[in-house]
């Protein structure tokens, strides 16, 4: 039976989840300078762990904050990891990866899927970027896509991973579009997908509305979209 993870949107990429266990995850949160994110969720008191697809400060964020604030387990990839120990994380908070591994964590394992895109920070190469399959003991599977373009790739997670719920990029100009995106959903195959990385900022003009209206006529009845607002949960 499949029960109790709480999904939060924050803006933009950014998550907040709660596994059945009651840990605290974020996923790329940029929240204190989004102007997305609602005020209450833009300084977080509590987290277990911080999960980044990729380096560029719109997924960074406040991970440094929020690390030093909580002492949450911050997972990446080598090379961003790299990046933020020698910007101040303690190094027994740095969980390291790559693309391919899979790492236990409490009631739910992370597993570094690819992505096409980009990634440094503060104008420093931070390794490749990535994707996130989180998958809890319940049997519930979150796939967040990272900042990416269309890519074959999405049907072997598919096929691979069966998510319930996917978060894809549909922006535009810095990912993948509305079109893309409603294909990439399609490869996908299945589950409950959700628009993410849009509207944020005057260059993302890629519609969640025509996102969805697109994905769900190639969609048909396996699988359906949601949009949430900043602040809403799933």
């Amino acid at each position: 039976m499949k029960t109790s993870v709480t999904l939060t949107f924050l803006g933009h990429s950014a998550f907040k989840l709660v596994s059945p266990a009651g840990k605290i995850i974020f996923i790329d949160p940029f929240l204190k300078n989004n102007p997305t994110t609602p005020d209450d969720f833009k300084e977080p008191k509590e987290a277990d762990y911080i999960l980044l697809t990729h380096g560029h400060e719109d997924h960074v964020g406040e991970t440094l904050d929020i690390a030093k604030q909580t002492g949450a387990k911050v997972l990446c990839t080598v090379e961003l990891s790299g990046l933020l120990k020698s910007d101040g994380l303690n190094e027994d908070q740095a969980l390291e990866f790559n693309k391919g591994g899979t790492v236990t964590l409490d009631d739910f394992s992370v597993t570094l899927t690819n992505a096409n895109h980009s990634s440094s920070l503060g104008g420093r190469y931070a390794g490749e970027p990535g994707g996130l399959v989180i998958r809890f003991k319940n049997d519930i599977t979150v796939y967040h896509a990272g900042d990416t373009n269309i890519m074959p790739d999405f049907e072997i997670y598919g096929r691979l991973y069966r998510p319930d719920v996917t978060m894809l990029p549909v922006g535009d100009h810095y990912t993948m579009g509305h079109s893309e995106a409603a294909l990439a959903a399609e490869m996908i195959g299945a589950g409950v997908f959700i628009p993410i990385h849009h509207t944020t900022f005057p260059p993302l003009t890629g519609s969640p509305e025509v996102f969805k209206d697109e994905a769900e006529k190639l969609l048909k009845d396996k699988g359906s979209v949601r949009i949430l607002k900043p602040g809403d949960s799933l």
